[in-house]
């Protein structure tokens, strides 16, 4: 694991501190009882601080789950593929 995965693990501990680090890289909105449009901001928040990215708005709809979001931090060249 690389340090940045490593970071976007802990952003996602973090926001969802109930959740078991194992079960981390399956979370999704679908998955994450606690996952509404408060911890939505939230994990953007920790996002945007710990990888130097500003996250538009009209992105959000599009970050659905630990994934999606890892695939967004790779097209913004914050994450290595």
């Amino acid at each position: 694991m690389t340090d940045r995965t490593a970071a976007l693990q802990r952003c996602f501990a973090a926001t969802f501190p109930g959740l078991a680090e194992e079960a981390i890289p399956t979370a999704s909105v679908d998955s994450v009882a606690e996952w509404d449009s408060l911890t939505s901001l939230t994990l953007v928040a920790l996002l945007e601080e710990e990888f130097d990215v500003e996250i538009s708005e009209l992105d959000l709809p599009e970050l659905r789950s630990y994934e999606d979001v890892r695939e967004y931090l790779q097209r913004e060249n914050r994450l290595p593929a």
